[in-house]
C-alpha cells in the first residue's frame, strides 16, 4: 500500500506542508527522514514510541531513517508542550542520556542491514562547534522576532515567562534540519503535533539559506497528540511514565499498560503503534464488539508491543506472570519473575529463614495482631506462593521459599505480601 495512504488510514498524520508534493518525492525517491530526541532523562518512555515508530514505517517502506539525538539541544531544553521552564542538567549527564537513548533506539530501528540502514547522529557535533558569533550572524538573522513570537510554542508562554535560552531553542533545531540537509540529503522532518512550529521555522531556514538552488525539496510532517478516552495522559500510571528500559518499567509492567487499555481506544493504539494489516486489526474491532469481556485486540497488543520494544523472552516473561497471578499458582514463577510481577507490593525482609507462619504474618504487618492472624489462618484466608494454609502451627521451609529468596502471602483475594530473606 502507499506509504501516506496506510499512514492516513492509521490516523497518523496530523500536519504536512506540502502532501501532493511529499506523496511524489516518495514515490520518486529513497527520502531520508530524520525526528529528534532531546535526552532530557535517562531512558525514551512510550510518549516517544510514536515517532519511533514512524522511523520504522518509512524505513521499512523503503526510506532511510536518521534518528538524531539532541546532546546540543538537550542542554538548551525545548519550549514547546510547557509551561515552565526545563531544570537544566549538566553536559556530562546529557551525554549519558544521550548514550542510553541511542542504544535503545537500536532495539526497534534497524541500524546494520541494507541501503536504507538507520543512522545515528548527535546535534551536539555541530552545536558545540560554534561560536555565539556565529551563530547569531549565519544563522540568527534569519529569524524575525515576530515570526518567532506567533509560534505556538513561543506564544502560549510569554504569560507566564520564558527565557532566552528556551525561545532560541527553535532556531537550534531549525539549524539541525540545515545541517542533515547539507550532510545526509534529509529532505523530511518528522514530530509530534508540537513540533510544528519548529518544523516550519526549519523549513523556512533552509529557503533563506539555500543559495544558487532553484527550489529547495524538503518537507515537515507531525503526528497527532495521543489522549486516552478516558481523559487521563497517555502513557502514565500510578507509578508514573511507562518507560522504554526494562530496569525502570519491567517488561511484565510495560504488558500490563497495554493489556489494560480501554475497549474505547484499544484499536486506535492498534493502528497507531503495531505493524498489524488493517484487515487484522478489523477483525479485531469485531472482537471488541462482540465480545469485549474476552478483551481479544488487547491482547494482542501487549503482545505486539512487548515484542517490539523488548523481545520474545520477554513477552513469555510477562505472560507468565499474568498466567500465574491469574490462575493463582506462584510456585511457577522465577525469583526474576517474582520481583517483577510482586515489584510493588508490600515487602518485608525476614531476619529468620524458617520464621513461624504466626509470628511472620504479624512482624510483616499481614495481620494487625496474633489473635488477628490466628483468625486469618483458621478461618483459611491466608496463602502460602498460592496454597492454602490452615496450620497455626505451621513453619515457612524450604518448599516454602521460591529460589531460597522469596515467598509470597495472600490474605484473602487480593491482598499480596512478598516475603525476601537475607
Amino acid at each position: 500500500m502507499d506509504l501516506l495512504k496506510d499512514l492516513h488510514q492509521r490516523g497518523l498524520v496530523n500536519q504536512i506542508t506540502d502532501e501532493e508534493g511529499l506523496e511524489k518525492h516518495l514515490k520518486e525517491n529513497q527520502v531520508t527522514l530524520y525526528c529528534g530526541f532531546d535526552p532530557t532523562a535517562d531512558s525514551l518512555h512510550i510518549g516517544h514510541l510514536l515517532p519511533i515508530l514512524m522511523l520504522k514505517r518509512f524505513q521499512q517502506a523503503g526510506h532511510r531513517p536518521i534518528a538524531l539525538v539532541g546532546g546540543g539541544t538537550g542542554m538548551i531544553g525545548d519550549p514547546s508542550g510547557r509551561s515552565s521552564e526545563r531544570q537544566l542538567n549538566e553536559a556530562s549527564v546529557v551525554k549519558e542520556f544521550s548514550e542510553r537513548i541511542k542504544d535503545q533506539l537500536a532495539k526497534i530501528l534497524n541500524f546494520e542491514e541494507g541501503e536504507n540502514a538507520a543512522v545515528a547522529r548527535n546535534n551536539h557535533e555541530w552545536l558545540s562547534q560554534m561560536t555565539i558569533i556565529d551563530f547569531l550572524r549565519d544563522t540568527g538573522k534569519h529569524f524575525g522576532v515576530n515570526y518567532m513570537l506567533a509560534k505556538d510554542s513561543v506564544e502560549s508562554r510569554i504569560e507566564q515567562g520564558i527565557s532566552f535560552t528556551e525561545f532560541s531553542y527553535m532556531i537550534l533545531q531549525s539549524l539541525d534540519f540545515q545541517k542533515l540537509y547539507e550532510k545526509e540529503n534529509c529532505t523530511l522532518q518528522i514530530g509530534g503535533s508540537d513540533q510544528w512550529g519548529n518544523i516550519t521555522a526549519g523549513l523556512e531556514l533552509l529557503r533563506r539559506t539555500a543559495a544558487g538552488e532553484q527550489e529547495v525539496k524538503a518537507y515537515g510532517m507531525t503526528m497527532p497528540l495521543i489522549t486516552k478516552a478516558d481523559g487521563t495522559k497517555f502513557g502514565k500510571t500510578a507509578g508514573g511514565a511507562v518507560w522504554l528500559d526494562p530496569e525502570k518499567t519491567s517488561p511484565y509492567e510495560f504488558y500490563q499498560f497495554w493489556i489494560n487499555a480501554d475497549d474505547r481506544d484499544v484499536i486506535r493504539f492498534l493502528k497507531y503503534f503495531t505493524f498489524l494489516s488493517m484487515e487484522e486489526i478489523a477483525e479485531l474491532e469485531k472482537e471488541v464488539e462482540n465480545q469485549p469481556e474476552k478483551r481479544v485486540a488487547q491482547r494482542r497488543l501487549a503482545e505486539e508491543m512487548t515484542k517490539l520494544v523488548h523481545d520474545e523472552e520477554a513477552l513469555n516473561q510477562a505472560e507468565r506472570i499474568t498466567e500465574a497471578l491469574f490462575s493463582g499458582d506462584i510456585k511457577a514463577l522465577s525469583g526474576k519473575e517474582i520481583e517483577q510481577g510482586f515489584k510493588d507490593v508490600p515487602a518485608f525482609a525476614s531476619e529468620v529463614k524458617d520464621p513461624q507462619l504466626l509470628d511472620l504474618l504479624v512482624e510483616a504487618g499481614i495481620s494487625s495482631s496474633k489473635r488477628q492472624a490466628r483468625e486469618d489462618i483458621g478461618n483459611g484466608a491466608i496463602y502460602i506462593n498460592g496454597d492454602r494454609n490452615k496450620d497455626l502451627k505451621h513453619t515457612i521451609n524450604e518448599n516454602d521459599r521460591i529460589e531460597d529468596r522469596f515467598t509470597i502471602i495472600r490474605r484473602g483475594k487480593k491482598k499480596y505480601f512478598l516475603i525476601r530473606y537475607k
